[in-house]
Parts: structure tokens; C-alpha cells; sequence
């Protein structure tokens, strides 16, 4: 373990930014939508919901909306609890663990899954990882209970998903000390052009185009947003102290796993996650301005 001084400013946000998006490659992948059809999940919506929910229990739409913090709560009511009617968390846990490992080997192929690398990849992972805390922090609590596939490349992702969601959970707290609801923080994000695109919030997150002028007028009413629609001064250092409070509230496991296993994390990280996305892992019309 390394002293927290021995960690550079950011690292762990670095870190974590390209750990991220190994484990959100399943989300946008037919393996996923084929799995969940297998469990009579057609709408994709509704498979979102469960499979990223499904640590958590059969839980209600009240407890999706709290812990996802960005969707509309008719959209999820929509679909919850209506989803665990015709499955059960334990079979979608299953068949998202099978999605994983199904698009990961489509993407990175099996060379890279079998390698030394992606071994080193799930240890420092997994190191990192016990760090974390389950303090007020539902999503990742949930995850921390399941258990470490055996895979290298599955307990890589186990891992992923345990520093995505605890990351995230803090991110809520920080949302939440700012004043910025599920929509304004879409809104924020997407100005910042560091999130999903307008078009891609309104394909997903179940907000109307009506919701979101009435987000930028409450934005532009705390000198937020200007009439562009763009960040203003204000609203730039905003997201700014947003991601510096949630780095902070994220450092433990960056601090455990040391400057050096941050760096070589990092390393191995980009790699796996430059592979992905050059094979088409997400749609590129869901991000950015």
C-alpha cells in the first residue's frame, strides 16, 4: 500500500475512466438483448433496468430510480416490478455474467481474454476493489456480494463493475450536495460535452423534450446554463467541483492499490478498453455533443 501523497492529483479519476467502459461494453451488445430475451426481456429499457439492478434483489421502481438517479421514474415504473413477473434476479445475474463473457470475447477475442495481462488486469482490480466501502452506497454493496467469477477476463469485470458502481455512488452524493437533479445533471453533463448526447439521453433516460427545456430554464435560473444552452462560467466550475468531490469520496481503493498499481492499471486498462471500442463497442451517436 502506498502513501495517499504518492498518488497523482486525478489518477484515480483516470483510472477509472478507462476501467469503466470496459464494464459498460455489455450494456450496448446483442449478446446482452439476446440474453434477456432468452428470460422473456424484449424491451431493452426493462433488461437495463433488471440486469443492473439485479444484485440488488426484486426491488421496486422507487428503489431503480433512487439508486440510477437520471431516469424518469414513469419510465422505470414502467417496467418494474413488472420485470421480475417473468424472471427471477438470480437467472438475470446469470445471463448477464454469459453477456459479458460473450461480448467480451467478440470484442478483445480470446488471445487477449487468456492473456498474462488481463490476469494482472482482475489482481489489481480486485486489490483496488477492497477498499471500497459499503457505506450509503447501495448499488456497489450489492455487487460486493456476489461472488468473483473465476475467469480471469469475468473477475476483471467483476471488478470493474465494483469500482464503477462505487464511483457512482459517491458521484449521487456529490449530485445531491450540488442541487442538481436526475435531469439537470444530464443536462449539465451533456453541455459539458463529457456525456451522452441530447439524442442519447432522450432515446434512454425516458425524459421529454418539454422536461428538458423546463431543466435548462431551472439551470439558467442559478446562472448555470446560458441561453445557448452551453455551461456558463459558473456552470463549468460546477461540474468541476462535482468530479473533484467525487474523486475524493472515491480515492480509497486508488490509495490502496499505490501510485505504482494506479499507473500499471491504467496501462493495462486503456488497452483493453481501446480494443473494445475500436471494435464498435458503443454507438458513437449516444456521446458527446
Amino acid at each position: 500500500m502506498t502513501s495517499s501523497s504518492a498518488l497523482p492529483e486525478q489518477a484515480g479519476r483516470t483510472c477509472h475512466n478507462v476501467i469503466n467502459p470496459f464494464h459498460s461494453t455489455h450494456y450496448f451488445a446483442p449478446e446482452l438483448s439476446a440474453e434477456m430475451a432468452g428470460l422473456g426481456i424484449e424491451n431493452r429499457s426493462a433488461g437495463y433496468f433488471a440486469c443492473r439492478g439485479a444484485a440488488m434483489g426484486a426491488v421496486g421502481p422507487g428503489t431503480i430510480t433512487a439508486t440510477f438517479y437520471n431516469f424518469k421514474h414513469e419510465l422505470v415504473a414502467q417496467h418494474v416490478p413488472q420485470v421480475w413477473t417473468v424472471t427471477t434476479p438470480q437467472d438475470v445475474l446469470d445471463a448477464r455474467l454469459r453477456a459479458a463473457d460473450a461480448t467480451l470475447r467478440r470484442l478483445l477475442g480470446a488471445e487477449a481474454l487468456e492473456s498474462p495481462e488481463m490476469a494482472e488486469a482482475a489482481k489489481l482490480a480486485l486489490r483496488a476493489a477492497e477498499a471500497c466501502t459499503r457505506r450509503a452506497r447501495p448499488l456497489y454493496a450489492a455487487h460486493a456480494d456476489l461472488p468473483v467469477p473465476d475467469a480471469p477476463h469475468l473477475a476483471y469485470w467483476h471488478a470493474a463493475t465494483l469500482l464503477r458502481e462505487h464511483r457512482g455512488d459517491g458521484h449521487l452524493i456529490a449530485l445531491l450536495d450540488a442541487e442538481l437533479d436526475g435531469l439537470e445533471a444530464l443536462v449539465t453533463h451533456t453541455a459539458s460535452g463529457r456525456g451522452m448526447s441530447h439524442k442519447g439521453v432522450m432515446a434512454t433516460r425516458g425524459w421529454s423534450e418539454e422536461d428538458w427545456q423546463d431543466a435548462q430554464e431551472r439551470l439558467r435560473s442559478r446562472g448555470l446554463l446560458d441561453a445557448e444552452g452551453e455551461l456558463t462560467e459558473a456552470g463549468v466550475l460546477l461540474r468541476k467541483e462535482l468530479e473533484r468531490k467525487t474523486d475524493r469520496l472515491d480515492r480509497a481503493p486508488y490509495q490502496h492499490l499505490g501510485a505504482e498499481g494506479v499507473a500499471r492499471l491504467t496501462e493495462l486498462a486503456t488497452g483493453f478498453t481501446t480494443t473494445a471500442m475500436d471494435a464498435g463497442a458503443f454507438p458513437a451517436v449516444l456521446f458527446g455533443k
